[in-house]
């Protein structure tokens, strides 16, 4: 629901009613993760999707059953093998989605609409529904910030609610979207609730050293790939806005002192596209040593080895430059800045999920590196 958080947020704001499906759990070759939701409103407008394709159909009418007679439902989607044409999966896979509506009348509105505008505003927040557990629970949510303080909840026991907030704390510390089964009265033991926690944090951050032609291009893509960019470079003729004016940010500063300077987390990528050893020494000395999800540095094969022997000279063991991804970016036979961008954001894709980086044709690797869902196959129907 809150990969949709800006179009859902006007939805509120206009007044609109409107139910929303939400990939609670896959398994197999499923096309979305959990957290990928589409919804449709009284007038039978529809945004998002759950499925590619595959059953966004069925799901649209029961968007608009659940706004008829204010239920929520789970439903099951997997792949048939008796009718071709049977609602289900092409892919093989499995979906658990998650039907609720929103209505003016509904209890769990304001907490749903204060978690989009909190999405909506790029903040971080988490906001929790009961998936499967007896009628009454379902169809309210609860509201977590990163601060511990929450809103709303199941209106049942206040230990479920401080209970589920911690829970969906650890999960927006993660930046994660998942199902955890707990008590019915918020305890490990006892008749068991499924929970869906969906969390929305911060755009991960892309910051691009170097404001060379190449840059342009990666800035281009990082933006698609859903990063917040900044571009530093040293030289104030060369690091402007009209020449980057997709860049969330332009530093005029030495990169190592930006560097120092500004925050980064484990989801932060760094690509250093300086290939000038004054520059690059400095900067790649901190960062191997920074936890970051990526550090990509440009240059030929002999750029490479000449700045390891200076990286080398200069402290950095070969356990850090071992996290160097150098000459950045894949093996496309890449030669113009905008394939070479997409050389660099594909293997930034192929670290964060774990592919190999190899042709899927005549391969027998997974499509999809995220691991099943534990849920699937214990999630029973609310409805």
């Amino acid at each position: 629901m809150l990969d949709i958080a800006e179009e859902l947020n006007r939805w509120v704001e206009q007044g609109r009613d409107f139910a929303v499906a939400t990939v609670v759990a896959v398994g197999g070759s499923a096309p979305r993760q959990p957290g990928a939701a589409l919804a449709v409103d009284a007038d039978g407008t529809a945004i998002g999707s759950v499925s590619g394709g595959c059953v966004e159909g069925t799901v649209y009418e029961l968007c608009e059953q659940a706004l008829r007679d204010g239920e929520t439902v789970l439903e099951r989607f997997g792949y048939s093998d008796d009718d071709a044409f049977a609602v289900g999966l092409t892919c093989g896979g499995v979906i658990d989605i998650l039907v609720t509506p929103v209505r003016a009348a509904d209890p769990a509105r304001p907490v749903v609409a204060s978690a989009l505008a909190a999405a909506a505003r790029g903040e971080a927040a988490a906001v929790a529904r009961i998936v499967s557990g007896p009628r009454e629970l379902t169809g309210r949510a609860l509201l977590v910030r990163p601060d511990g303080s929450h809103d709303g909840g199941f209106g049942a026991h206040p230990e479920l609610d401080r209970t589920v907030a911690a829970e969906a704390g650890a999960f927006l510390d993660a930046g994660r979207t998942g199902t955890l089964e707990i008590g019915e009265r918020g305890s490990r033991c006892g008749a068991p609730l499924t929970v869906l926690v969906e969390s929305s944090v911060p755009a991960p951050r892309m910051i691009v050293f170097g404001a060379i032609d190449f840059a342009a291009a990666l800035v281009h893509v990082g933006k698609f790939l859903g990063h917040h960019v900044t571009v530093c470079d040293a030289r104030p003729v060369f690091a402007t806005r009209a020449r980057f004016p997709e860049a969330d940010e332009i530093v005029v500063e030495w990169p190592h002192r930006y560097l120092e300077r500004t925050d980064v987390d484990a989801r932060t990528v760094l690509c250093v596209l300086t290939h000038d050893a004054k520059f690059d020494v400095p900067l790649l000395k901190l960062a191997l040593r920074l936890p970051v999800a990526y550090v990509g540095a440009m240059g030929s094969r002999r750029t490479h080895l000449d700045r390891n022997a200076r990286l080398r000279e200069v402290g950095v063991t070969d356990l850090e430059l071992s996290r160097l991804r150098s000459p950045i970016g894949l093996d496309l036979g890449a030669r113009t800045p905008e394939e070479t961008a997409l050389s660099i954001a594909a293997e930034i894709v192929a670290a964060r999920r774990g592919g190999s980086g190899v042709s899927l044709t005549g391969a027998h690797t997974p499509i999809h590196h995220e691991p099943d869902a534990a849920t699937m196959g214990r999630i029973g129907s609310v409805a």
